[in-house]
């Protein structure tokens, strides 16, 4: 059997495209801001989503590091 391809809904690209400008804008502004590559955050932040923002997270803004006052 083989799969079927369908038309992708209009709705979707009309809920797609703020949300990659979105992420865009925030990971541009935000890598900026760190000095840290942002018109590769940038522009990678428009091709898909979420996995720029989330590896953005984990490697730039490293979410689970230890604050320097918990470290006694």
């Amino acid at each position: 059997m083989k799969p079927q391809f369908t038309e992708v809904s209009p709705y979707i690209f009309l809920l797609l495209i703020p949300l990659l400008l979105v992420q865009s804008t925030w990971l541009f502004l935000d890598a900026r801001k760190r000095e840290c590559y942002p018109w590769f955050w940038g522009i990678w932040g428009l091709t898909t989503i979420p996995l720029p923002g989330i590896l953005y997270l984990f490697l730039v803004v490293k979410i689970f590091r230890r604050r320097k006052e918990d470290k006694r």
